[in-house]
Formats: C-alpha cells, sequence, structure tokens
C-alpha cells in the first residue's frame, strides 16, 4: 500500500530517487504509464498485471474502451530502481508529465504518481476540487 508525498528532483538523466518507503514494493519491478490528469502512473509488477486484466476486458467495438488502451499501453515501460533506489523515466513520460528538475511523488493505495511540482500545486489549488463535495457525492454513491 503506498500512501503520503514526498518532492524530489529529477536528475539530467530523468533519474528521480524514490522514497525508502516506497521502495520495498518496487523490488520486483514496475510499469510506468501516461496518468490521467498529466501525472505518470507507477504499477507494481503484480498490480499492473490486475489493471492489464481489467484493460483486456473492455469491448474492442467501443471506440473510447479502444482509445484509453491505446493511450494507457502505448506510454508504458518497464522499469527497475538502481542500487541508489532510483528510477528513469523515459524521455516521452518526462514530455507528457511537463516534468522539470522538480517533482512530487505521491503515493495512491495500489499505484505511485509522478507529478511535476507545478502542476501538482496547481491541482491541488484548483477551487473546483472540493475535497468535501467529492466525498459527498461518492456517500450519495454509496461508496
Amino acid at each position: 500500500m503506498f500512501f503520503g508525498e514526498a518532492k524530489h528532483n529529477i536528475d539530467p538523466k530523468g533519474r528521480l530517487v524514490m522514497p525508502a518507503k516506497f521502495r520495498d514494493g518496487l523490488a520486483e519491478g514496475f510499469v510506468m504509464t501516461k496518468g490521467l490528469d498529466q501525472c505518470i502512473f507507477l504499477f507494481p509488477l503484480d498490480e499492473w498485471k490486475r489493471m492489464e486484466e481489467k484493460l483486456k476486458q473492455l469491448p474492442l467495438t467501443h471506440k473510447n474502451a479502444r482509445a484509453f488502451v491505446r493511450y494507457f499501453f502505448s506510454g508504458a515501460c518497464d522499469g527497475e530502481l538502481d542500487k541508489q533506489g532510483r528510477v528513469r523515466i523515459p524521455q516521452n513520460l518526462i514530455h507528457y508529465a511537463d516534468l522539470q528538475q522538480k517533482s512530487v511523488i505521491i503515493g495512491v493505495g495500489t499505484r505511485m504518481e509522478i507529478w511535476s511540482e507545478a502542476l501538482w500545486d496547481a491541482y491541488n489549488e484548483d477551487e473546483s476540487l472540493s475535497y468535501d463535495q467529492i466525498a459527498q457525492q461518492l456517500a450519495d454513491l454509496g461508496i
């Protein structure tokens, strides 16, 4: 289970130090891909396999399903931690997430997200994002 937030810098080679508390969950490897809201999703291998199975169930005949699967898988790449606990982020994902030097790594339960610090700050300052309102809408759905 991943939770919490950490800020780290990306070096010129696209390497990012993973917080120590997240490393155990990545020891067997991981998959990174384009996430939603212009972040990078990082899945441990077992969770990636679960997600892959769910996406395989989407109907090929549904245009939005095909588009989502293309988007999700086309940005995906395997990864592993180096001896210093860093991940190397491919250039296409750095560009997609607009990662500069400063980044934020957040734990989101079964996955991690990597954000540019500027985009993460903007996301958290968005007035339309009301934790209370979202909680109420989810409660109305019975969640």
